[in-house]
């Protein structure tokens, strides 16, 4: 009997060294083929080896569900529920295991009664039957092995790469070869294998699926990433596992999006024990009694222990190799046509209030037509004002995620263009309170809008539109207090044409984090009455960076506004700054002008606290996070004269699940202190 540690082949720069050149051919060349044979060959010999018999391990892992919304899924996921799991294995040639849950400890962080397959619990021997189920079969079922007799007449093979591992004291030169399905609308997979050069044997295999594979109709993606360790000098053994599966779900037309990430390194393998028979009776699967894995001695707290990666936007392994497995799953579903169903793209736009509307009522109605096109339609009617308001688009989806979108609209603009509170806080203040936090004008036009498939984090867009814009009166009364009257806008009409390019940086939350949005428009400006026209230009752009420090995170933003045309500018088209977001501490919309800067900087600093019962959701930490800073705006005047400067400090306290966040802040040059609560930002966009 031996014990050993499979070396660690994790394919990072550091480890990798020039490996003896391999021809890179075409699509199911002589070479490539000559190679899968070879490795077809090995993996039936090597579970058919007598020398080894059996083998045992232990595998140490996380499986980890996470949620992310918002049209684009721009923002990270958030982690909803996470288990820890130790489990031990026991392999028995040529093709018996059992693996059995020997610790287990679990965090929720979000309300979930979300519960795994069992083979999310445990880990893939042998890399895989000679058929490919996941999920109990109800993820992915029917796909052949592509290193199997089978697999050779379903898929393509291709030379990739050639690749130099150091495993300990010996380099593994290793080879890539890269697969596709035949045919494309079977149950297949599609990714690479790297194969030792000297053995033909699997040291890593990187595989999505196919759309006809993946039997859940909401399984937008399965990446798998199985990595193996050289043990005795002779036998090629699990040593590394990452499973992502990904479902998106619309309610309306708000995107969803549930993630499961499993993560498992395995140690400690000892080989040829002779376990006895009876030790392979009954399920493969299975798990220890509560309290017993309940009293496994992890170390730490588990969210300590979570791997970074796992809270990463995404893996950029996973990432890279599967992309283009991404989009022929996109590419199938969308050339499904569905039926004509409900639509919002925001609570708001089912129901709202404002001084202008009172309450307002509606809905929408879309349809997919195939081939990635669809077509909408939104209105609201105002039980105040009496008017209908409403949008009409058609757009195209990419298999990529490339969309091109035509859109008439006779609707609402905010004075601006940047919302200080979430649409549902604004509702509930003006509704009770005569507080509302808008500046409307009407809007009727259309435009035409590119946005382009995502590049790493980064994504571009462009627009062009022509457009009237028309004052607005108030028409309603709140239940309390008194509304202000509506903005004095120009009456204009303007023709546009605008771009915009925004990018994500830095996922792993270890290191400092960055986002960034910049949009630049340019306009030609009619005023309805008699005047001379007047063209403009108008950079938007925000900023936000993040670094652990001090045992909190310091967070750091950014937005600033400039326009080119000075006095000539329509008043709905300056800058208007003050509020929880441009100006804390100030009246809403207190700094108007031709340019502004607002500055926050702020320390995050988490307190814990105990738990609540959620009743069949579980127990959650309850928890606060304090976040004092300080905060500093600059408008430049309309006639580009004067520039005002306000500083304030304030102090935020986000809880509930980091869903709600109150603030209070004051200007450092006099002023009453001023309160303000709202959900938090990145869940507006479907407020």
């Amino acid at each position: 009997m031996m014990r050993r540690r499979a070396p660690s082949l994790l394919l990072g720069l550091a480890l990798l060294a020039p490996a003896p050149a391999v021809a890179q051919g075409g699509w199911d060349d002589a070479a490539a083929l000559t190679l899968v044979r070879a490795a077809v060959a090995r993996r039936g010999a090597q579970l058919a080896d007598s020398a080894l018999r059996d083998y045992a391990a232990r595998a140490h892992g996380f499986v980890t569900f996470l949620a992310q919304l918002g049209e684009g899924f721009a923002l990270p996921p958030a982690v909803v529920k996470s288990d820890e799991l130790m489990v031990d294995l026991l392999w028995q040639a040529p093709n018996r295991s059992v693996q059995r849950v020997v610790g287990r400890r679990d965090t929720l962080l979000l309300p979930s009664d979300m519960q795994y397959h069992r083979d999310h619990l445990g880990i893939v021997q042998n890399d895989f039957p000679a058929i490919i189920r996941l999920g109990d079969g109800d993820e992915v079922r029917d796909v052949p092995h592509p290193l199997s007799p089978e697999g050779m007449a379903t898929y393509e093979f291709r030379i990739s790469d050639s690749l130099a591992i150091r495993a300990g004291a010996r380099a593994i030169d290793v080879i890539v070869i890269e697969l596709r399905p035949r045919d494309p609308t079977r149950p297949a997979a599609v990714g690479a294998v790297y194969l030792d050069r000297g053995s033909s044997a699997v040291v890593r295999m990187t595989l999505s699926f196919t759309r006809a594979a993946l039997k859940d109709p909401q399984l937008e993606d399965v990446s798998v990433i199985l990595e193996n360790g050289l043990i005795d000098g002779r036998f090629w053994l699990p040593r590394r596992q990452e499973i992502e599966i990904r479902r998106t779900a619309t309610w309306m037309d708000f995107p969803a999006r549930g993630i499961i990430r499993g993560r498992w390194e395995i140690c400690c393998i000892e080989t040829n024990r002779s376990p006895p028979p009876e030790r392979f009776a009954g399920p493969e699967i299975t798990e220890a009694p509560r309290r017993e894995q309940r009293a496994f001695p992890f170390e730490g707290a588990i969210l300590d222990a979570l791997p970074e990666e796992v809270r990463a936007l995404d893996a950029d392994e996973v990432r890279r190799v599967q992309e283009d497995a991404r989009a022929l799953v996109r590419a199938a579903a969308l050339t499904r046509t569905r039926l004509t169903r409900p639509a919002a793209r925001r609570v708001s736009d089912l129901v709202r209030v404002n001084r202008v509307e009172g309450l307002a009522l509606g809905g929408g109605l879309s349809h997919l037509l195939g081939g990635g096109l669809s077509a909408g339609v939104l209105g609201r009617v105002g039980l105040a004002d009496h008017a209908w308001k409403g949008r009409a688009a058609v757009a195209w989806r990419s298999a990529r995620d490339a969309r091109l979108e035509l859109e008439g609209l006779v609707d609402f603009g905010e004075a601006g263009g940047i919302a200080e509170v979430s649409g549902l806080r604004n509702s509930l203040a003006a509704q009770e309170f005569g507080s509302d936090w808008t500046d409307p004008y009407r809007v009727a036009g259309g435009a035409i809008r590119w946005q382009s498939a995502p590049d790493g984090r980064t994504r571009w867009g462009a627009e062009i539109g022509r457009e009237r814009h028309e004052p607005l009166a108030v028409s309603a009364s709140p239940a309390t207090g008194r509304y202000e009257p509506t903005l004095a806008i120009d009456p204009v009409t303007l023709s546009r044409i605008g771009v915009r390019w925004s990018r994500t940086a830095a996922s792993d939350p270890r290191a400092p984090q960055w986002t960034a949005q910049v949009g630049v428009t340019g306009a030609r400006v009619v005023p309805t009455a008699a005047g001379p026209s007047t063209s403009l230009g108008r950079l938007e752009m925000e900023l936000e960076a993040r670094r652990p420090i001090g045992g909190g995170t310091l967070v750091a933003r950014t937005i600033g506004v400039g326009t080119t045309a000075g006095a000539g500018v329509p008043v709905q088209l300056g800058v208007f700054f003050g509020g929880p977001l441009t100006a804390p501490g100030h009246a809403f919309h207190a700094f108007r002008g031709a340019g502004g800067l607002s500055q926050r900087v702020e320390w995050q600093r988490t307190i814990p606290g105990g738990t609540l019962s959620l009743g069949r959701f579980g127990r959650v930490p309850t928890t606060l996070t304090l976040a004092p800073y300080w905060h500093g705006v600059g408008v430049l005047d309309a006639d580009r004269r004067g520039w005002r400067q306000e500083p304030a400090v304030g102090l935020g306290v986000i809880g509930l699940f980091d869903l709600l966040r109150l603030d209070v802040a004051r200007p450092l040059r006099g002023g009453p202190w001023r309160l303000s609560i709202d959900l938090r930002r990145d869940l507006w966009p479907v407020l």
